[in-house]
């Protein structure tokens, strides 16, 4: 199978509105974190103590769903630091929170990528806040309309 960036694009959109919802919080970086981890997404996972539920298998990208004790979170391996880069900054635009390693990144809220940042390593990058969209439904903005 064969995905373009824009089926990527939408994928970890997806994804992360649905992992990661509007949330924001505060970067602590104080916490020691490890030598980043390499692998396969198997490989990268089993240290994670996650069982991945594959999502997208091709020849550039590898996506998962993971579920540990502290919370459900998107993984993904890419054959290209480009082509992270590219899906991380298109992605970013929806907001998240996002661990990245050398060719992967994991997708979560702010404790999820916090506790895997103590396992696997990487650096903490934070997506777009939600709020600052105009036009962005689901949240009370119209509440106070009187009809």
């Amino acid at each position: 199978m064969r995905v373009t960036r824009p089926m990527l694009a939408v994928a970890g959109a997806a994804a992360v509105l649905a992992l990661a919802g509007c949330g924001s919080g505060d970067s602590d970086a104080a916490a020691k974190v490890p030598t980043t981890a390499t692998g396969s997404l198997e490989s990268l996972a089993a240290r994670a103590k996650c069982k991945p539920d594959m999502q997208i298998d091709s020849d550039t990208v590898r996506q998962a769903i993971c579920k540990t004790s502290d919370g459900k979170y998107i993984f993904a391996t890419f054959a290209t630091d480009r082509g992270q880069r590219e899906w991380i900054n298109d992605a970013k635009d929806y907001g998240g929170f996002y661990l990245v390693g050398r060719k992967w990144v994991a997708v979560g809220d702010d404790k999820v990528v916090k506790a895997l940042q103590g396992t696997l390593g990487g650096q903490e990058e934070i997506g777009a806040n939600h709020s600052q969209h105009s036009g962005h439904s689901g949240h009370s903005e119209h509440s106070g309309h009187s009809g």
